[in-house]
C-alpha cells in the first residue's frame, strides 16, 4: 500500500482502489498516521473513516511547576507559616509537603491546591499519602499526580461507555488511553458529556478527534 494516498490514482469507476476492501471492515494505515476504524459503505466497496476520538489523562507538567513555585513563595512571606519549618518539595509529579504539625500540613495542602487550580490543574488527580513523622519534629506527606487510564481504570470507563453512553459507539483500551468510534458524531459529543459528568477520580480529556 503507498504512503501517499493524495497521489494515488483513481480506478476508472472513479473509486480510489486504496479505499476497498472485500470484507468491509479493516484497518487503513493513511501516511503513517495512526490507523482508522473504517466500515463498508455500499455495493462499489468504498469505505470511509469512522469518526472518533481518544480519552486521555494528561496534566501540563510546567503548570505544575508553576503552581508549586508560587506556593513556595508564599509559604516564605504568610504569617502563619512563620517559624513553622513549612515547604514543598517537588520531584516530577510527586510533591512532598513538610511542616511542625498536622494542622500547618494541611494549610499547605490548601494552599496547594489552590494555586493548581489557578494555573488550571485538575484536583481529580491527586493522591495523598499518610502523613508520616519526619525529622527535627516535623511531619509530612506526599502528593502524587496520577496521570494516564491504569488497566483498572480504563475497564471502569469501556463499562461506563457500555452501560451508559449511546448505543452506537463502541470502545477499545489501547495502551494509557481509549478509542470511542461511532458512526454519528452526535453520539460522540453524547459520550463525551456522559463522561464530564461522572467523577471517576481522575482528570479526563479529549482529543484526537477524527470526523
Amino acid at each position: 500500500m503507498p504512503a501517499d494516498l493524495q497521489s494515488a490514482p483513481f480506478g476508472r469507476s472513479g473509486t480510489d482502489p486504496l479505499l476497498t476492501v472485500a470484507d468491509g471492515i479493516g484497518i487503513l494505515t493513511h501516511m503513517g498516521r495512526e490507523p482508522w476504524r473504517f466500515t463498508r459503505t455500499g455495493d462499489s466497496g468504498r469505505v470511509e473513516a469512522m469518526p472518533s476520538f481518544d480519552i486521555v489523562s494528561e496534566v501540563d507538567r510546567q503548570e505544575v511547576r508553576n503552581a508549586v513555585d508560587q506556593a513556595e513563595r508564599e509559604v516564605t512571606t504568610r504569617f502563619d507559616f512563620k517559624n513553622t519549618d513549612s515547604s514543598m518539595e517537588q520531584n516530577d509529579l510527586v510533591i512532598t509537603l513538610r511542616s511542625v504539625s498536622e494542622d500547618r500540613l494541611a494549610a499547605l495542602r490548601v494552599l496547594l491546591e489552590e494555586k493548581l487550580v489557578k494555573r488550571g490543574v485538575s484536583l481529580r488527580g491527586l493522591d495523598y499519602g499518610k502523613v508520616e513523622e519526619a525529622t527535627q519534629n516535623t511531619v509530612r506527606q506526599t502528593v502524587t499526580i496520577n496521570v494516564g487510564i491504569s488497566s483498572d481504570k480504563a475497564r471502569e470507563l469501556n463499562r461506563f461507555l457500555k452501560e451508559k453512553g449511546p448505543k452506537g459507539i463502541s470502545s477499545q483500551t489501547q495502551g494509557d488511553s481509549i478509542r470511542v468510534n461511532s458512526k454519528k458524531r452526535d453520539d460522540l459529543q453524547a459520550a463525551m458529556a456522559a463522561l464530564k459528568a461522572e467523577d471517576f477520580g481522575l482528570p479526563l480529556q479529549f482529543n484526537n478527534f477524527r470526523d
